[in-house]
């Protein structure tokens, strides 16, 4: 029995020195050292020895199992490091090539001139107050005075989401003036910039999705002067001190007196170009006094509070910022286009 288990210690060695993969390995540890292994085997003829041999050869097999242990666990670590070496070599890294440039991105047009639009306004006193875009016809219509039936209900038409009209896609941001004028204490001042949804044909200048900044100042002696100034003020500093402006009368159901805003075209200098559609001007908001109905309806009283109402397309505030000539561009996400900015 000595003999077998010197046989075994020697055949088993050379194998495992041999062995060149982890799994050639663990099947000589298993052929060798596992539960019906020859080492196993060979114990289980203890029994048929004298007691006196017993002793010697189980003191044998111990020695025997603790080599072959040994060896198994230096070559798995040779196997290992030989494998991590030849990882390494064939994953060099050249540290001397350039690395690939990364793009980095940057705002869109549009939030670049919000942005700026609303720190302008915040630097003037102004807070920002948001609404849904999904209305009561009640506040997108009635509550501005323009009631069931009012011809502007057909010039600002919208996508009506309830069978009985009482459901729209807001038209403008007016509708959060109401609602912060029936929750919230005079004086005040605020703009709400956000998306509106109109019936408009998609062309140079005009989309059927579109963003407003609306502002509203409600406080004792407002005057046609102060929206004048304040509005002049936005232009200037978007624009820059010789950007031309021009107020002229115009109509709204919630303002009385009320105007258009228009700027210079910015394609043709006031030539006249497709652009400006030959007027040399391009509308940039509307404006004007808050109507006294619509101050009673939210329970202001008239004889002591006044107050001035904007409306002002973000788009186009945009394309004159940065003399865009059509504003689909802004929308088609052209990689090319947007780069520039």
């Amino acid at each position: 029995m000595r003999k077998q288990l010197e046989d075994i210690q020697k055949a088993a060695l050379e194998t495992i020195q041999s062995a060149n993969i982890s799994s050639d390995l663990e099947a000589l540890r298993v052929r060798y050292l596992g539960k019906k292994g020859d080492l196993t085997a060979v114990l289980k003829q203890m029994g048929k020895l004298s007691e006196e041999e017993r002793p010697i050869i189980g003191q044998l097999a111990n020695a025997v199992r603790e080599v072959l242990t040994e060896a198994i666990a230096r070559q798995s670590e040779r196997l290992e490091q030989a494998a991590l070496e030849a990882r390494l070599a064939s994953e060099v890294i050249d540290v001397t090539i350039p690395g690939t440039p990364i793009q980095v991105g940057h705002r869109h047009p549009m939030s670049i001139v919000l942005e700026e639009a609303e720190d302008i306004f915040i630097g003037m006193g102004f807070q920002i107050a948001e609404g849904p875009e999904v209305e009561l016809a009640d506040y997108n219509f009635t509550k501005l005075n323009t009631p069931e039936g009012h011809p502007a209900r057909d010039w600002q038409d919208t996508f009506y989401l309830s069978e009985d009209g009482s459901i729209v896609l807001r038209t403008q941001t007016s509708p959060v003036q109401i609602r912060v004028m029936e929750n919230q204490p005079l004086p005040i001042r605020i703009i709400s910039p956000g998306r509106v949804y109109r019936k408009d044909e998609v062309d140079a200048t005009h989309s059927p999705m579109f963003h407003q900044i609306e502002g509203l100042v409600v406080d004792e002696g407002i005057t046609m002067a102060d929206l004048k100034g304040t509005l002049e003020i936005l232009v200037q500093r978007l624009y820059g001190s010789g950007t031309k402006i021009r107020f002229r009368p115009h109509h709204f159901p919630f303002t009385e007196p009320s105007c258009e805003v228009d700027v210079q075209c910015f394609e043709c200098q006031g030539s006249g170009c497709r652009v400006c559609k030959g007027e040399g001007w391009i509308e940039l908001l509307g404006a004007g006094m808050v109507h006294p109905k619509v101050l009673e309806g939210c329970g202001i009283d008239t004889n002591v509070y006044s107050g001035f109402a904007f409306g002002i397309g973000v788009e186009r505030m945009t394309m004159r910022r940065f003399s865009i000539s059509d504003l689909r561009l802004i929308y088609e996400n052209d990689i090319r286009f947007l780069s520039q900015f």
